[in-house]
């Protein structure tokens, strides 16, 4: 039932991602050229201070060079982390930033937390090819990178639903969009973005899985630099998460959509 209305509008989905995607970067010199410079400067960044400043190394070496490969496990976990601070902390905004869908048209307002994540999936993709290219440079490709679809679907799964129900709830409830900042800020220190999850206390380590960031990056870091297969058990744990949450997220968002034009 939840997929029905996705499948109906596929191509009105796809405008509005698109036209998400091409506004951000409409008027400037570069233009969507900015998807992939951006990244480049942020690991040019990395490499400059934690190996050049501070001659950081990573715990165990992956790539095989010193230079880059506290900058490549870094960015690893950074990239995971925009593609979902940026889809959470869109979201409880909007319904609200649209209220010509809701008060003049006839809209199906449910793809919009599917445009959002699509859309935040596309820096976050142009981001995770620069990785796997400047990985394969280094140690040569994998067939184990093969696996991460397996890995990156169930995540934004997860923030589709995320996306309905923030989005929902943020109609009425306007402080939860600097409740989610501040949440993702927090976020960013619980998760093994600057550290890998081998350096947090083995007591803890389970419990640090429990968080879908922890066990993403991981995830992906072991496939990518490590040349391993995923774990398949917690990748349908949060496949099932991510269902449950999309056909809850439906539900509350049908539920509350009747008051959203009396709110807005």
């Amino acid at each position: 039932m939840a997929a029905q209305p996705l499948l109906r509008h596929f191509h009105l989905l796809w405008q509005f991602t698109r036209r998400d995607v091409v506004g951000r970067y409409r008027g400037s010199l570069l233009g969507l050229g900015w998807t992939l410079l951006s990244p480049l400067m942020m690991l040019a960044a990395f490499t400059l201070v934690f190996y050049g400043f501070f001659n950081l190394k990573w715990p165990v070496e992956a790539t095989g060079s010193a230079q880059m490969d506290f900058s490549l496990q870094v960015f690893a976990g950074l990239l995971t982390f925009n593609w979902f601070a940026e889809g959470v902390n869109r979201a409880p905004g909007l319904v609200t930033s649209q209220p010509n869908l809701v008060t003049k048209v006839v809209f199906p307002l449910t793809l919009l937390p599917w445009s959002c994540v699509l859309a935040a999936s596309f820096q976050a993709l142009t981001s995770l090819c620069l990785l796997l290219v400047l990985t394969a440079l280094l140690t040569g490709p994998s067939v184990t990178w093969l696996a991460l679809p397996l890995i990156v679907a169930p995540f934004a799964l997860l923030l589709v639903g995320l996306g309905l129900w923030l989005s929902a709830l943020g109609v009425y409830l306007r402080d939860l969009g600097p409740m989610m900042a501040l949440f993702t800020s927090i976020l960013m220190f619980l998760s093994p973005i600057f550290y890998p999850l081998s350096t947090v206390p083995e007591a803890w380590q389970s419990t640090f899985l429990l968080n879908p960031l922890a066990l993403l990056i991981t995830q992906l870091r072991e496939v990518i630099f490590l040349h391993q297969w995923p774990a398949l058990l917690p990748l349908a744990g949060l496949t099932l998460a991510g269902l449950m949450m999309i056909v809850s997220g439906y539900w509350l968002f049908n539920k509350l959509r009747g008051g959203f034009a009396d709110v807005l």
